[in-house]
């Protein structure tokens, strides 16, 4: 499927129509065609039906915000499993903006401009297309069928992704399923979403997160230092670590899961048992008497 654009626009390829189930259709329809084509009319629904059969799309001009957003996700609102399926790749000739693959899962976007921060669930690898940058998820990456390879300085070893680039990126790892041997660790900051929807694995942000971290998680560990608003809304499972700040809302509408923090926050606190400061001496490396400083907040059992 070939697309040129004159001017650039928000929310192509994107699996979600931009959070569609949120605004039903008052900021975009499906349906709609797409503005500013030329020689065309493909509607927003024809580029992702496209590479849902495997199709690739390409793009001719600059894309806007949010290009291939939840790419290779069959969702659930729109009758589908809410697993990753294989999906076609997007070729731009041209720049793109900022969250291009946000939430990403698989299929490739490629590039022949520049991509403005911050970027989504992406790492670049190297290119089998002349002349074009390649990006794939960092949940793909970490799959242990993957053999694409990561350039420097970011680097996979031993079932690791040192994520080294200081490149922000929203929704590090969304709806990663991997063994816990399968870790990404980003030497820097996070933007925001980081770990969306995980059902297993292992996230590490050395530095801070945004807004929305863990958020929506079904299972794995998160660790990270200063969070924004809402880390752990809605979690239903697994492990968050905050080992500096977070901005409040800790736990909103938690469901299940496990959260250790050691700064002020929003939610009822419980000191941590000599099991939880094993696990926090042993994945944080630090010393006793710093573990006996978290906090914990629990629930056992998901609603």
């Amino acid at each position: 499927m070939n697309l040129e654009l004159s001017y650039p626009v928000d929310c192509l390829c994107d699996f979600t129509y931009d959070f569609f189930w949120q605004h039903r259709g008052s900021r975009l329809s499906p349906s709609s065609v797409i503005p500013h084509q030329t020689g065309t009319s493909y509607t927003y629904q024809d580029l992702v039906f496209a590479l849902k059969n495997g199709e690739d799309v390409n793009l001719k001009g600059n894309a806007g915000k949010r290009l291939g957003s939840s790419l290779g996700v069959d969702l659930k609102f729109f009758g589908g499993t809410g697993k990753a399926i294989k999906s076609g790749s997007i070729i731009v000739d041209g720049d793109i903006d900022t969250r291009m693959g946000i939430s990403m899962v698989s299929g490739a976007i490629y590039l022949k401009g520049i991509v403005k921060q911050p970027v989504g669930n992406v790492v670049e690898v190297g290119s089998d297309r002349q002349g074009y940058r390649k990006f794939v998820s960092i949940t793909d990456i970490l799959s242990e069928v993957s053999n694409e390879k990561t350039l420097p300085p970011n680097v996979m070893e031993n079932g690791c992704l040192y994520v080294r680039d200081g490149i922000i990126r929203d929704t590090i790892a969304a709806r990663l399923d991997a063994d816990a041997g399968r870790k990404v660790i980003v030497e820097g900051d996070a933007g925001m979403s980081t770990g969306i929807l995980m059902k297993r694995g292992f996230v590490m942000i050395e530095g801070n997160a945004g807004l929305n971290t863990a958020v929506l998680l079904r299972g794995g560990t998160i660790i990270t230092g200063n969070t924004g608003e809402f880390a752990g809304a809605y979690m239903k499972d697994g492990v968050l670590i905050i080992s500096g700040k977070a901005q409040g809302y800790v736990g909103a509408n938690m469901k299940g899961g496990t959260i250790f923090y050691k700064g002020d926050a929003m939610v009822p606190r419980a000191p941590v048992d000599e099991k939880d400061i094993m696990m926090l001496i042993r994945v944080l490396d630090i010393s006793k008497v710093e573990a006996m400083m978290f906090k914990r907040y629990r629930i056992n059992r998901v609603l």
